[in-house]
């Protein structure tokens, strides 16, 4: 996801998209090529240099954390956790409305829009789910910030056009030179997904060429919605409630799932403050052990989700359920807590090989998987064989998911919200 700060971030019949049939074509011309050959000894430089801790990692000892008594220093602290107001990071307001952080006996301060790296600099914030590259770019910065687990692996982020610009972008892509979009603050070095879609469809990257704007996800909904804008990228719940409303269409081809190799990348992680952790080592196990918790409900309990979504991003449910079901259905399985070595490597080559990062530290500086190790979750794997493959395929129709996810919890199945 795209350093634009803190932001707040469907039809009813939505297409079901084949994982396969969501990677885009990689393109970008020669110099995406060359590029990529640069990238290459950089890659292998960082094989040796990276990972010298075991991956991938998800399961913890045997101790489970859920099941450890908090140290009596601990008991009542208050831990904050922040988030920005975006789709990706909807396990923040799940492991709180849940009840998730109360089963675990944690006292909790979930913040919504928080600026989390300057607040992890300044000791104000514990831990946060934030973007991948903006990470990386706060521990360069002197952040005593690491990725303590994962969170979202990709997709899920959209440019939507007002339907007039998306009906003339249809017939010429030209149209969107000096078009009015919020794509934030100097796309071209904050963008990956930006830098990949111009190069794609031959327009330049550089801001410069259209009338840029950043501002919230929900005020370049509104603006769009009046005439304001003409387009805008963004997280859902704005990109589905722009196609539920009618007032915009989700650009197809600018959304990434997976890297130009085919493989996943990492879009945005749960973040912990270093001195947060080695302070309260136990707190940081039993925060990502209920992060953990709080995906499987996401997964097992899609409508309650969509309700708990709802309530906390202010929009129908139906938006809510469509947006759910992108991320745990039509998209693949893209929510995950483990962290995977090839993950990590493929979004810090993306990031450099489109120039959003200048540079990138050995990747086990900035990830450290022991308090994840000791967590005592449940191996997403095998999570997902038992427990959601079953009740919920990949290439469910949304219509067959939605009937399921009310089936569920035992409720009446409502067709139109």
């Amino acid at each position: 996801m795209p350093d634009r700060g803190p932001r707040e971030s469907g039809t009813t019949g939505l297409p079901v998209r084949h994982p396969a049939s969501l990677v885009p074509a990689w393109g970008g011309g020669e110099a995406m090529k060359k590029a990529n050959e640069r990238l290459s000894v950089l890659i292998l430089l960082m094989a040796f240099t990276g990972f010298t801790m075991g991956f991938p990692i998800s399961n913890g000892s045997a101790q489970a954390a859920g099941e450890s008594v908090l140290p009596a220093a601990d008991k009542d602290y208050v831990v904050k956790l922040g988030y920005y107001n975006c789709d990706h990071m909807t396990a923040a307001p799940v492991a709180k409305d849940a009840g998730i952080f109360d089963e675990l006996g944690l006292k909790v301060e979930v913040i919504g829009n928080a600026k989390v790296p300057e607040a992890m600099a300044a000791g104000q914030m514990d831990l946060g789910y934030i973007g991948f590259e903006r990470t990386v770019r706060a521990y360069l910065k002197g952040c005593p910030i690491f990725i303590g687990a994962m969170n979202h692996l990709g997709g899920s982020y959209y440019l939507v056009l007002r339907n007039d610009i998306y009906e003339q972008y249809q017939k010429d892509r030209r149209v969107l030179l000096g078009k009015k979009l919020a794509l934030g603050t100097e796309p071209e070095k904050n963008s990956p997904e930006w830098v990949t879609f111009t190069g794609k469809i031959g327009l330049p990257p550089d801001g410069k060429n259209y009338e840029t704007f950043n501002m919230s996800d929900k005020d370049e909904f509104l603006a769009m919605k009046t005439g304001k804008l003409d387009g805008y990228t963004t997280c859902d719940p704005w990109g589905s409630m722009a196609e539920h409303d009618r007032s915009g269409r989700i650009v197809p081809e600018f959304t990434i799932t997976r890297m130009p190799s085919g493989k996943w990348g990492a879009c945005c992680v749960l973040s912990v403050n270093r001195n947060f952790a080695e302070a309260h080592p136990e707190l940081a196990r039993k925060m990502i052990l209920a992060h953990s918790k709080a995906i499987q409900f996401i997964y097992t309990h899609p409508l309650r989700t969509a309700e708990i979504f709802a309530r906390n991003y202010s929009v129908p449910l139906e938006v809510a359920l469509m947006t759910i079901f992108r991320k745990t259905v039509a998209e693949d399985r893209t929510m995950r807590w483990d962290i995977h070595e090839e993950n990590v490597r493929e979004a810090v080559a993306w990031n450099l090989g489109t120039k959003t990062l200048d540079q990138a530290a050995a990747t086990n500086d900035y990830t450290d998987t022991r308090y994840l190790r000791e967590a005592g979750t449940e191996d997403f794997e095998r999570f997902i064989r038992e427990k959601v493959d079953p009740v919920f395929p990949l290439g469910m129709s949304y219509p067959d998911w939605k009937k399921k996810a009310y089936a569920v919890e035992g409720k009446a199945f409502q067709a139109a919200l």
